[in-house]
């Protein structure tokens, strides 16, 4: 029983992760339908961000989690920049056109950054130092606590922000009538503009939260974490941000059920397995909403 308990508890550690994540990309397809494969890029340029700003933090005697605020901005001009350079100039033109865009994108953010840092992983210095909690035998790391309430906190306010702020009425708009949204005055690409930037805000977010449980950054985590939070938005129900949240953290403990019950090596096959399911038998997820078309 207590392993299974300490399973439990790593397994919402990783599924926070995967959930906060799975929010950016629940945040640009609710408003333009259009999955962004570079969010996972994103990321990792926040995980960079935080690796060169601690020391700086540390030698001007401010407290280290105010790196944040730096990987935040870093990460919404990337994201901003993406938007416009890459995603604007194909708006319009099909969902396999701004697929492919998206993976192109992912790709340079990748080897832009092999280029820059190298392939050698990073070690981010801890942000935090909190004492793990014991409880019997099972012993539950303070940052682990503090990762799903992070976790729980942008869920709420993400939701708030969306069903009570003028710009989240916006939002919600611009998805169901694009036209008409423009009618009564609705700057679409403002408002496409404004999602990415929160977006991209949650992905700085996101690479605090991995980089306190899991310090090691390199290049290529973006991909590997851009796909696992893709399962977890699909499993979720993407479009919607508690599906979001639920699919992120039921993927990390049934990865970590995988790795202690069963094939550690098969954890990965067994995350796409899920999405293969869910697309089989429930494509809107958990939580989503199946959307009929009109002919």
């Amino acid at each position: 029983m207590a392993k299974f308990i300490q399973s439990l508890i790593n397994g919402l550690n990783l599924g926070s992760v995967y959930a906060l994540t799975a929010l950016g990309y629940t945040m640009v397809y609710g408003i333009i339908r259009m999955i962004n494969f570079a969010h996972g890029d994103f990321i990792m340029v926040g995980g960079f961000t935080l690796f060169y700003t601690i020391p700086v933090m540390r030698a001007m005697g401010l407290p280290l989690w105010f790196s944040v605020f730096a990987a935040i901005a870093v990460c919404v001009v990337v994201g901003v920049l993406t938007e416009q350079i890459a995603y604007k100039p194909v708006r319009g033109q099909g969902s396999t056109t701004a697929l492919i865009t998206a993976l192109g994108m992912s790709l340079i953010l990748e080897n832009g950054a092999l280029v820059v840092f190298g392939s050698a992983p990073r070690n981010v210095s801890p942000m935090f130092d909190l004492p793990t909690l014991k409880f019997g035998p099972v012993s539950t790391p303070g940052t682990t606590i503090l990762t799903l309430v992070i976790g729980i906190v942008v869920m709420i306010l993400l939701m708030v922000f969306i069903k009570n702020t003028k710009l989240g009425a916006a939002m919600r708009a611009v998805p169901e009538d694009k036209i008409a949204s423009t009618l009564v005055g609705v700057n679409v690409n403002h408002i496409i503009t404004a999602t990415f930037a929160i977006g991209s805000g949650l992905a700085a977010v996101a690479s605090m939260m991995y980089t306190t449980s899991y310090v090691s950054i390199k290049n290529e985590m973006g991909i590997t974490l851009g796909l696992k939070a893709f399962v977890a938005a699909v499993l979720g129900g993407i479009g919607s941000i508690p599906g979001a949240m639920l699919g992120g953290l039921m993927l990390g403990i049934i990865e970590i059920m995988v790795k202690v019950y069963m094939l550690p090596g098969a954890y990965e096959a067994v995350t796409y397995l899920i999405l293969i399911i869910v697309l089989l038998v429930k494509p809107s997820g958990l939580m989503g909403k199946n959307i009929s078309e009109k002919v």
